[in-house]
This record gives structure tokens, C-alpha cells and sequence, in this order.
């Protein structure tokens, strides 16, 4: 997965939940910017900071070992 892809499940999420960028910053605690820069797939994005919104969401992630 991609940060592009990831960004895009967190825009489509906060969308059909009705949220704008603003409100979702202020729910979890981080700048409109930084909800800017993780929809547009920002590679230098904080994960946790991206975790957090993920969560914010009812999203979740799944990562799988090689194995």
C-alpha cells in the first residue's frame, strides 16, 4: 500500500462521515495542514500522528509478516 492509497482511504472516510479537514484536525488533536498532507499521500507524514487519525476514523491497519 501506498501513502497515496492511504491518504485516499482517510479523504473517503472523513468525507462519508461528513467531516471537513478542519473538523477532523481538531478531533484528533493535530493541524488542518497535517490532514492536508496525509490525504494527499505526504510521504514524510508522522505515523503516529497518522495512526491517531486513522483510529479517529474507526479505521484500522492491517499488516501481514513475510513469511
Amino acid at each position: 500500500m501506498t501513502t497515496k492509497e492511504v491518504g485516499e482511504i482517510v479523504k473517503k472516510a472523513r468525507k462519508a462521515q461528513g467531516l471537513t479537514q478542519p473538523q477532523l484536525a481538531m478531533a484528533c488533536g493535530t493541524g488542518v495542514r497535517f490532514i492536508v498532507d496525509l490525504e494527499a499521500g505526504k510521504e514524510t507524514c508522522q505515523l503516529g500522528k497518522a495512526l491517531n487519525v486513522i483510529k479517529s476514523l474507526g479505521l484500522s491497519v492491517d499488516l501481514r509478516t513475510i513469511g
